[in-house]
């Protein structure tokens, strides 16, 4: 079993309990459980979390980060231009809600719950850099102007709904990169400027 010096039990707690997500979703998920993977005492993931919701949490938390990371790789993979990293984002949101969909549930359903003030930071980080791109495209005279969050909720309910499609297994996962060319393309279309 593997031994864990004081600082890396919290984040092979995580690593486990996402993995045990995936594999066999939310409820299933239990601290002792997740000792006994981990090789410590049932008390020790306590150390870390609180209770069972607090670890729902910190994962929420961790993966509102990560999917920060990712679309922020994505913007600067794809250079200064506004309809290549308007692409580069829509196909980094769609690989992790498809690749990590329990995780992504997870995040949304924690997000509003009674008290989850850290979760709602955490998400404060993806869609604020959502809400920068769609201004950027306003700025640049791509996008007609007006309320940019209501041309992002209408952007990011195009992504969210092809990531149910998916994950619902109502389309074929080999089709999600032309999905979402087609996608971004068609609300280029609808949103740009007159």
């Amino acid at each position: 079993m593997p031994s864990y010096h004081h600082g890396n039990l919290r984040a092979a707690l995580l690593a486990a309990a996402e993995r045990g997500l995936r594999e066999h979703g939310a409820d299933q998920l239990s601290l002792r459980e997740l000792a006994r993977e981990a090789g410590v005492s049932h008390a020790a993931p306590r150390r870390h979390f609180a209770d069972r919701q607090a670890l729902l949490d910190a994962l929420g938390e961790a993966g509102f980060a990560r999917l920060d990371d990712e679309l922020r790789a994505a913007l600067t993979g794809a250079g200064p231009g506004f309809v290549p990293r308007l692409h580069a984002v829509a196909a980094a949101y769609l690989r992790f809600a498809t690749e990590d969909a329990a995780l992504l549930e997870l995040m949304y359903a924690r997000k509003h719950t009674e008290g989850a003030d850290r979760l709602v930071a955490a998400a404060a980080a993806p869609f604020g850099l959502m809400n920068d791109l769609i201004i950027q495209g306003q700025t640049e005279n791509i996008l007609e102007p007006g309320d940019p969050q209501r041309v992002g909720i209408v952007f990011f309910a195009t992504l969210q709904g092809i990531a149910t499609l998916i994950n619902g297994n109502l389309v074929a996962p080999d089709l999600l990169t032309g999905i979402t060319e087609t996608a971004v393309d068609q609300f280029l279309r609808g949103s740009r400027r007159r």
